[in-house]
């Protein structure tokens, strides 16, 4: 266990250090999600109560897509360099590095969007009281929406020209996510409970951490094979 332990930190280390190293990736994720979210207002009039109105659902569909640019070349990258080969000689289970790897991602994503969110909230309108709640669910979703997205760019390697349809297979599996996160802002911002919102983000996020590793794993393994 304390050999498992050990493993995992230094490879959750490792990747993030990559992610981090990865400048274009992480910048063109910033920079389309405040750009995008802000071409709002042009689009949809400035009327300060229609913003308010709709900031949730703004904000939370420029997260999905922001987080979407980077699913494509998750695995792509180690599947062309004959990484992914070398995964499956080691010792470690297979799922375990999958989840390694997707989570460094996720907290590479979640560090910039944390820091974004709130400045895009504000923009729009949205109440300063409301912005914790926010980044809660932003926290609870970018797990699910993180595995879902790496289940999608597993199940792209090999196939010719597959990794540009990531985005639009992994919407319908990631809908409830969008879904939970808006119905909680949405439920503060009218006085309504919002806990059983959380609930559900949660429960989500601990389904995918216990399934969807398993599952990529399995993938990977019949595109190496």
């Amino acid at each position: 266990m304390k050999q498992a332990r050990s493993f995992f930190m230094v490879m959750i280390r490792r990747e993030v250090r990559l992610h981090i190293g990865q400048g274009q990736a992480w910048l063109g994720l910033a920079v389309f999600f405040c750009l995008a979210s802000l071409l709002f207002p042009f689009g949809v009039g400035p009327e300060p109560q229609l913003l308010t109105r709709i900031a949730s659902g703004i904000i939370w569909v420029m997260v999905l897509l922001a987080v979407s640019l980077a699913w494509e070349r998750l695995f792509l990258d180690d599947y062309m360099d004959g990484a992914l080969d070398q995964w499956l000689l080691m010792p470690q289970s297979l799922a375990l590095m999958v989840l390694v790897k997707v989570l460094a991602q996720a907290m590479v994503n979640l560090a910039i969007l944390l820091l974004l969110v709130p400045l895009v909230a504000l923009l729009l309108g949205m109440p300063l009281s409301v912005l914790p709640l926010v980044e809660l669910t932003l926290i609870l979703a970018m797990p699910s929406l993180a595995l879902f997205g790496a289940m999608g760019s597993a199940l792209s390697l090999g196939a010719k020209n597959g990794t540009g349809l990531i985005a639009l297979l992994m919407i319908p599996l990631v809908l409830p996510v969008l879904i939970f996160a808006v119905g909680a802002v949405e439920a503060s911002l009218t006085q309504l409970p919002y806990l059983p919102h959380l609930y559900l983000l949660a429960a989500v996020m601990i389904f995918a951490l216990a399934t969807l590793p398993l599952a990529i794993a399995y993938i990977l393994r019949q595109a190496v094979a």
